[in-house]
């Protein structure tokens, strides 16, 4: 099968355009205490569908060294009181940030939750310096997306200002049940 992957960013937090807020009691909170356990729940719940497999085999010390790392942030979109969809930060060097997993829960797509989340995960994407002390401003935030990715991915992602900047091809070994993350995590 083949597998194509688009890498996207946004170097300027005007080009960001917001999606219209959703109906309901909603919030965007920022995980405060680092907890492997919730990580791995909302990577499962959400990436289950999508067949993210990279992170299955990780063990709850693989877990506790990914939350606890300085310049990782979870952030959990709740509805109504339920968890609705999460997306982790990563600082990286040169002032960029990684959107490293970025989903809704199954039960929660179709309600115009996708775009709005978005739009608050690049606007905490933009001030993670506030947040991040000796952190210098934030230049670039960044992602990758690929085919087996639901079908308004790419599109949620260029509406709200990011730019395609590479495309991958590869063939993909589909006799195995899920998938790693698709082309290397690096820009």
């Amino acid at each position: 099968m083949s597998l194509t992957t688009w890498y996207l960013e946004t170097t300027d937090p005007r080009s960001l355009r917001p999606a219209r807020e959703p109906r309901g009691d909603v919030r965007f909170v920022r995980v405060g205490v680092p907890s492997p356990a919730f990580n791995r729940f909302l990577y499962e719940r959400v990436g289950g569908a999508w067949q993210w497999t990279d992170r299955l085999a990780w063990t709850e010390r693989d877990w506790s060294a990914w939350t606890a790392r300085p310049g990782l942030e979870t952030w959990v979109l709740y509805l109504d009181g339920a968890p609705a969809g999460y997306t982790e930060l990563e600082a990286q060097d040169g002032g960029a940030v990684e959107i490293v997993y970025f989903g809704l829960l199954p039960g929660f797509l179709g309600r115009g939750l996708g775009g709005h989340m978005l739009t608050l995960a690049l606007e905490r994407a933009w001030d993670l310096p506030d947040r991040l002390a000796g952190r210098g401003p934030t230049r670039r935030v960044w992602l990758h997306t690929c085919s087996l990715d639901g079908e308004h991915a790419l599109s949620n992602y260029r509406a709200r200002g990011l730019s395609v900047y590479r495309t991958t091809r590869e063939q993909v070994d589909t006799s195995t049940k899920g998938r790693a993350a698709p082309g290397p995590r690096s820009a």
